[in-house]
């Protein structure tokens, strides 16, 4: 059963896509809650002192995704799925610019815990399950797909699947296999 509160998100944001601003007014505190809980499983294993903070990562992804122009939303699951894919990539850039100082400029290390993807694996940096998660993806795009919706966006089984088109039990399967081998591929 779908409830009111998708039904409402839905609406507003086909409401804003229609131009309405109001909409975005309306939608905004709706969905904070839900992509301050998937900002925070994203950087749950982080280093607090060094790292960039869960409501800075939710102001970045706001700024990012009131600035898409040509996106129709479709419903409450595809919004998320694109600001999962936001987060990541806000997430992978702020490491990369990290990284990438001249001269021995401060390093942002940002490491995630990979016990959201692999059950009981050991702490991994971004950068690792980034490139896993490319890899992945070469593999089977799907799987990938499933892998960056369940753990960068929070998505349930149910949402990946709507987001997707597939069914539920496609969706664990896709989920076994990607925590194993993502797994697999943070152990080395």
């Amino acid at each position: 059963m779908i409830s009111d509160s998708t039904h409402e998100i839905t609406a507003l944001l086909q409401a804003w896509n229609r131009g309405d601003q109001d909409a975005l007014e309306r939608l905004t505190p709706l969905i904070y809650h839900e992509l301050h809980r998937a900002a925070r499983q994203c950087m749950a294993g982080e280093h607090a002192a060094d790292t960039l903070q869960t409501t800075a990562l939710i102001n970045e992804l706001y700024l990012k995704i009131v600035d898409l122009k040509r996106v129709s939303w479709q419903n409450r699951a595809h919004f998320f799925a694109l600001c999962a894919r936001q987060m990541r990539r806000i997430l992978t850039d702020l490491y990369r610019a990290g990284v990438c100082q001249k001269r021995g400029g401060k390093q942002t290390q940002i490491a995630i815990d990979a016990s959201t993807i692999c059950a009981r694996g050991p702490r991994r940096d971004l950068m690792a399950i980034d490139e896993a998660l490319e890899r992945l993806a070469q593999i089977d795009a799907r799987k990938g797909q499933v892998a960056e919706l369940r753990f960068f966006g929070g998505l349930s089984v149910k949402e990946t699947a709507e987001v997707l088109q597939v069914s539920a039990e496609t969706v664990m399967r896709d989920w076994k296999f990607s925590k194993a081998w993502l797994s697999s591929e943070l152990e080395d």
